[in-house]
């Protein structure tokens, strides 16, 4: 692999990974909402971002020392959530071996679910680590950026204070939401039981108002969906 054919790679890895950023970077504000929820500070949330990259990993770091767990029950769990990475790392590292150390842990820093998705056909096929590095640092540049706007965000609702702290977590929710709100059927969805959830919280007692919430929800979505509301794919066929 020459040098021209490394930069292009990467490029290409980097740029045809953008489309997955609208996921990734709701994922990462999430996280860092949680981890301040959880009583890390800001430098704590933005260090296991900026060194352990690993989303569900990092969920459930941030669990656990919430939960008063000791450093060897979050080692251990946050091996265990990891442990696919194993599997993955495997299959790609016969083509990979002719590489050198440092490259080859370069790609294995950036190489998560999606970044693996994107390149395993490419890199088996031959092609080298030039696009698998550059679609996993599309994905830590959008994680990163994630983190950051989460911390932001939990710093301007901590500032409320108990008002603001118990917004982190519904906070968490609607920003992994956002990227599946991209039909009409789900937007319904959505407005409609979050209306009911917040009308069925002033009315009615105990925690029913999230049952009214999530059938309500499903309901409309359904019969939004029903009424022809979701975009249809064109036939090939026909065309």
């Amino acid at each position: 692999m020459n040098d021209r054919e490394g930069a292009g790679g990467f490029r290409d890895g980097f740029v045809q990974t953008l489309p997955l950023w609208t996921g990734v970077a709701p994922f990462g504000a999430a996280y860092a909402l949680a981890a301040r929820a959880a009583g890390l500070d800001a430098a704590e949330t933005a260090g296991m971002s900026l060194l352990v990259y690993a989303g569900s990993a990092q969920f459930a770091a941030a669990a656990l020392f919430a939960g008063g767990a000791g450093p060897l029950a979050i080692l251990l769990t946050t091996f265990i959530v990891n442990a696919r990475h194993i599997l993955m790392s495997a299959s790609l590292a016969p083509p990979l071996r002719r590489y050198s150390p440092l490259l080859r842990a370069g790609a294995a820093f950036v190489v998560v679910d999606e970044s693996y998705a994107m390149s395993v056909r490419r890199v088996l096929a031959g092609s080298g680590p030039a696009y698998l590095v550059g679609s996993g640092v599309s994905l830590y540049v959008a994680w990163l950026s994630g983190t950051t706007a989460g911390i932001a965000v939990a710093l301007g609702v901590a500032g409320l204070g108990p008002i603001g702290l118990d917004l982190v977590f519904p906070l968490s929710f609607f920003v992994l939401l956002i990227p599946y709100l991209n039909a009409p059927p789900a937007l319904i969805a959505a407005v409609v039981a979050g209306g009911l959830g917040l009308g069925g919280r002033l009315l009615l007692p105990g925690p029913w108002y999230l049952l009214l919430a999530a059938i309500g929800g499903m309901l409309a979505g359904d019969a939004a969906a029903s009424r022809g509301l979701v975009p249809r794919k064109r036939d090939a066929a026909t065309e």
